[in-house]
């Protein structure tokens, strides 16, 4: 939960990196640079007189939020006068936190014997902000205050400070706030003490910030607080807060579980690693699992490998999962066989999560490893091994076209699609020859599978298209050539278009069949022209409408100039025989409005079977151009108005 107070907040919540501290540097530093930088007194006399005159608040606002910019002590004394304003308070502070100087700090200092309630706890956030040393005595007197908001401020700007006498004011507050029982008060103290401790932890006192830590960790205070303090013990003491880290894995809290996890991604050294391969074996299977996660994203050690390795192997399944999804991340080459053993296995969300980790290993050894199996006998029958090779897109095509020669259907199957992954485009004439004539009729349908998946990745669509189109006049059989112009028609492309549409208008119904479908289907504009040719030309009613519907249908939904969106829809109206088909130009002419759109739907009240709906979309055209004057000519002269 977070309390802001006029544009200033203090957090509540999980502290686990120190942001509030890290968030203090920057802006305490940053924001003087970008002053000196661009620092100029004329415009800073210019905002410290709009705060002297009476300008509304807002002009004031403005100019408190310009002044942490360009001003300097100079502004100060203006800005003090505005923290007992509550309107321009929060904006004056701004400025104030952002100007270097003893002036600034003494202005905050003096400012908290007269302000009380949400204007003094804003003010005592600016000395947090501006981690005032000199307000330490100031904040150690207002831990006693009664207004517990403004005693909670005191304590976390403290922790701000975070230099010895704060930090030994804090530990003191600390016994006396828990006993005191107002869980804001004890939160803040708390709080105040771990970033004392972090700030001591930055610099290197270590032992200091891991006695802090302790305290808080120790006392009656939020679970949060214990939870952040247990985090920076364990970090304090390096290899040496192993112990700690175990009890949180240890834990049935939910939340010291989870920081143990966090904590385990950021503690170094290699003794951790052997605490928790051992930890990792006595844990609940879903604990385990957890663990196994967070080890993953660790650097690499010598234990840990090995350990995700055993745990892939055997034990609960999901620590058996969460191994195989680490060893894809942080696996190597001497993972591959025993995750292909896994593969092997009877039970398929495993083999499945196996082969998925050999796709991912990372690393070209890994390849080296899966081509140096296949380059063995029994590498070359083995599907699985083929399979990786098509995962990890491994080429090795002799070394597949070998395996295509098998007389195990799975080998064959396998190969066909690893080369469908692989092949460039020169042996895409491979994968054509089993398509056409394929030795075993059970690899056909897998031939075609795997032309489709190479056909579609190639850079050079239109080369593979021309490749392909050869293929189709080559072939003696008519569903063969339906089979490649599926694929062609899937690459796309200009002479894609052309060997779709010339085998459209071959007279077998196969063939037409087929092509029309394509074509009607086709995803660029340039297929327009050959759909309305064919919705002319086609034999049979069927394939003249489906390509019809086509045209009708790149009319509608594609991005082109308003002049060939309009001729196209002139086009269609003329050639279509159906009167669905001529309502569905008059709904695109009423989509896109324009003259052209008006002129053909006026034309269109000529048609005896759609005049109601030509009336009514020329009507609606013309309200959509409003005051266009060619417009209401047009209308007028076709009567609608």
């Amino acid at each position: 939960m977070r309390m802001r107070v006029h544009g200033h907040c203090r957090c509540s919540g999980l502290r686990l990196v120190g942001v509030l501290t890290t968030a203090a540097f920057l802006f305490a530093d940053a924001v003087p640079f970008a002053r000196a930088e661009g620092s100029s007194a004329e415009k800073e006399q210019k905002l410290i007189a709009v705060l002297r005159s009476d300008a509304p608040g807002a002009e004031k606002a403005i100019a408190c939020k310009q002044l942490a910019i360009e001003g300097s002590s100079d502004a100060v004394p203006e800005l003090a006068k505005l923290l007992m304003d509550p309107q321009l308070a929060s904006w004056a502070r701004i400025a104030l936190e952002a100007i270097p100087g003893p002036a600034t700090d003494e202005s905050l200092r003096q400012a908290t014997d007269s302000l009380t309630g949400i204007l003094l706890i804003g003010t005592i956030n600016s000395i947090g902000v501006r981690r005032d040393a000199g307000s330490v005595e100031i904040l150690v007197k207002r831990l006693r205050d009664k207004d517990v908001s403004v005693a909670s401020a005191a304590a976390v700007a403290l922790g701000q400070i975070g230099n010895s006498a704060a930090a030994e004011a804090l530990r003191k507050s600390l016994p006396t706030a828990s006993a005191a029982g107002s869980p804001v008060f004890v939160s803040a103290v708390a709080e105040g003490c771990v970033l004392c401790a972090e700030r001591l932890l930055s610099t290197g006192k270590s032992a200091d910030a891991a006695a802090i830590y302790d305290d808080v960790r120790h006392a009656k205070v939020p679970q949060q607080r214990i939870v952040e303090a247990t985090r920076g013990a364990i970090l304090a003491r390096q290899s040496d807060g192993i112990p700690i880290l175990l009890e949180q894995f240890r834990s049935s809290e939910k939340e010291l579980f989870n920081v143990a996890l966090i904590t385990l991604r950021e503690l170094p050294g290699g003794e951790v690693d052997a605490a928790m391969v051992a930890e990792m074996q006595k844990a609940t299977p879903e604990r385990a699992a957890l663990i196994i996660q967070a080890m993953a994203d660790r650097p690499k050690t010598t234990v840990l490998l090995p350990a995700l390795v055993t745990a892939a192997r055997r034990g609960p399944k999901p620590v058996r999962l969460a191994a195989l999804n680490a060893l894809s991340r942080v696996g190597d080459a001497s993972c591959f066989v025993p995750l292909l053993e896994i593969g092997r296995e009877g039970d398929a969300e495993l083999a499945q999560a196996a082969m998925q980790s050999i796709a991912d290993l990372p690393g070209e050894s890994v390849n080296a490893a899966i081509v140096a199996k296949l380059a063995t006998p029994e590498g070359q029958r083995d599907p699985l091994v083929i399979e990786v090779i098509g995962r990890r897109g491994i080429v090795a095509t002799a070394a597949l076209l070998s395996s295509l020669e098998h007389s195990e259907p799975r080998v064959r199957s396998a190969a066909l699609t690893a080369l469908g992954e692989t092949v460039g485009l020169a042996e895409l004439p491979v994968l054509i020859a089993t398509v056409v004539a394929a030795k075993h009729p059970e690899d056909a349908l897998v031939a075609e599978k795997a032309l489709k998946s190479a056909s579609v990745r190639m850079p050079d669509r239109e080369a593979c298209a021309a490749i392909l189109a050869s293929a189709v006049e080559r072939s003696p059989s008519v569903p063969t050539q339906v089979v490649l112009l599926q694929i062609v028609g899937a690459v796309g492309g200009t002479k894609a278009l052309e060997a779709v549409g010339a085998a459209a208008k071959k007279k077998d119904p196969l063939l037409q069949d087929a092509c029309s479908r394509l074509l009607g289907e086709w995803m660029t504009v340039d297929a327009a022209p050959v759909l309305l040719d064919l919705s002319k030309t086609a034999e049979g009613e069927k394939y003249q409408l489906r390509a019809q519907r086509g045209y009708i249908r790149i009319a509608r939904q594609f991005v082109m100039p308003e002049k060939q969106r309009a001729e196209m829809c002139r086009q269609a109206f003329a050639t279509s025989s159906q009167t669905a088909e001529k309502k569905l130009v008059l709904e695109i002419l009423k989509r896109y409005p324009n003259l052209d759109s008006l002129t053909i739907a006026i034309n269109a009240i000529g048609s005896a079977d759609v005049k109601d709906e030509a009336t009514e979309a020329a009507r609606a055209i013309g309200g959509k151009l409003g005051n266009s004057v060619e417009a209401k000519a047009l209308l007028t002269k076709a009567g609608l108005n």
